[in-house]
């Protein structure tokens, strides 16, 4: 059953009860009003009321909107509400319970079949390992291991630390205070008011969205993430047993009014978005689509982590404001690190959130690893403190090897077009034919690790295109280019297309 097809094509709020909007599913129990709206013109069609009843329901279980363990409403309300008899409501429910479809009980009603996992299923490969697998003797363009700028050299030789913070008998989970500081007072420099009390400092970016994760998802929960993106969070969501569901995306990143449909439709614990120079797409999501998913975020009172890592290598010079920025009242979490626009061996990262919701992730924290590095977070404060020339010094320096990455494509690669981003550490190519998985074989045959759409994808996705990061030294890059050049002809002909 399309959305078309239903009498209400707009997707409901599934807000709660108490703020008046409609609902679909309150604490468990649908709405039977709701239901009738959102089953739409189901008495049209092929087949008895009764089967065609039971079909529409089917149809809202496939697409998330009715949920295991959902309870549907009795028959005599459900049929008051759609206006048809007792016995068609009757005779679709044992319709659907015969087919296991639902399951009913005499005192507790008709729920859907099936419950949440009780447990994390166990551990599978994720999708990031296959970013840091790259062959022996084969020239790696799998990560995006950022070049370091002689501004960020020279600070990290001159680094002095501090050693009354060094010397520190116990070191706070949440971090150094003097960083926290300094962290707060940056985001409040840049637009977004911050105390110390909403920054946890980590062991890098990847750490602060499993934090969160591992705090917010449970087995069975759903979190909503770009289509196509970097996989350190949906690799984060699945070891939690959750599901991670694609939102499309468009030449500026995020489709916000389909994220409005999922908010409203599947019933998220949470958002994961990397709006600013997406990895890997390249994309910037424009001023008004961040105020709309600030206002999304508050509106249905869902947690949204915003990673900007890559926010401040910006090859025109545009940083753009945090989400959370945006609206004061919405539950932004933002996520950094100083990894991308200094060093990347340099694991200190960060997270600004509500202080409620800092002082859970504290505890959490204080489990996992006690805290982070004290020589790391000192080292830090000097770089923090010079953050605005180190990003603009790194954006120099990558768009320079974004150009150099273009030159030897236009050599190499000359029936390939990708349009350049304006930040980053990639490139994302579309690939002219064929299969991108496909060459990623062949490359490896001729010794150059590169990274297809499947690496990134979220759920079942074109095969079609391959990132291709810009940050490897000169002769790496050079030669990894040549080689894949090779590579795209040799399987090039497998196609029979000609040269």
């Amino acid at each position: 059953m399309s959305t078309d097809d239903r009498a209400n094509g707009w997707p409901l709020d599934h807000r709660s009860a108490t703020d008046g909007a409609s609902s679909l599913v309150r604490a468990g129990d649908v709405s039977s009003d709701a239901l009738s709206a959102r089953l739409g013109r189901w008495t049209h069609g092929d087949g008895t009321l009764a089967t065609r009843l039971a079909r529409g329901i089917e149809a809202l279980i496939a697409s998330g909107e009715l949920r295991p363990g959902d309870r549907l409403p009795a028959e005599r309300t459900l049929a008051a509400a759609s206006s048809v008899s007792r016995g068609t409501v009757v005779a679709a429910y044992a319709d659907l319970a015969e087919r296991g479809v639902v399951e009913r009980r005499q005192g507790s009603g008709t729920r859907i079949t099936g419950v949440a996992a009780s447990v994390v299923p166990p551990s599978r490969p994720g999708r990031g390992e296959a970013l840091f697998s790259a062959l022996p003797n084969a020239i790696d363009l799998l990560r995006t291991v950022p070049q370091i700028s002689e501004l960020g050299v020279q600070l990290i030789r001159d680094h002095k630390p501090r050693l009354d913070l060094a010397l520190l008998p116990e070191a706070d989970p949440a971090g150094l205070p003097a960083l926290r500081t300094l962290i707060a007072d940056m985001y409040t420099a840049e637009g977004t008011p911050t105390t110390p009390e909403q920054i946890l400092v980590t062991h890098g970016a990847q750490q602060a969205i499993s934090l969160v994760v591992n705090a917010l998802v449970g087995p069975g929960d759903i979190v909503l993430a770009e289509e196509i993106t970097w996989p350190g969070a949906s690799d984060s969501v699945g070891l939690r047993g959750g599901t991670m569901h694609g939102i499309p995306m468009g030449p500026d990143g995020l489709d916000v009014g389909a994220l409005e449909q999922a908010l409203a439709r599947l019933r998220p614990v949470l958002v994961a978005l990397n709006p600013h120079h997406q990895n890997p797409t390249g994309t910037r999501l424009p001023a008004a689509a961040r105020h709309r998913v600030a206002e999304l975020a508050a509106q249905y009172g869902v947690p949204v982590i915003e990673d900007r890592v890559l926010a401040g290598i910006a090859f025109d010079g545009v940083v753009a404001p945090t989400l959370a920025a945006e609206r004061a009242d919405a539950p932004i979490i933002v996520v950094e690190s100083v990894s991308k626009w200094v060093w990347a061996g340099l694991r200190i990262g960060w997270l600004r959130a509500d202080p409620v919701l800092v002082r859970r992730l504290r505890g959490a924290r204080q489990l996992a690893d006690q805290s982070t590095s004290v020589p790391g977070q000192l080292l830090a404060l000097d770089l923090i403190a010079r953050a605005d020339d180190l990003r603009r010094a790194n954006s120099r320096i990558h768009q320079e090897r974004l150009r150099l990455l273009q030159s030897l494509m236009a050599e190499h690669l000359p029936d390939w077009t990708a349009e350049p981003p304006r930040g980053g550490l990639s490139l994302w190519v579309r690939v002219p034919a064929g299969s991108a998985a496909a060459l990623v074989r062949v490359a490896a045959a001729h010794g150059v690790s590169i990274a297809g759409s499947a690496a990134f994808a979220v759920a079942e996705s074109p095969d079609d295109h391959i990132r291709i990061p810009f940050t490897a030294p000169d002769d790496a890059l050079a030669e990894g280019i040549r080689r894949l050049g090779a590579a795209w002809r040799e399987y090039r002909e497998t196609l029979g297309m000609s040269s």
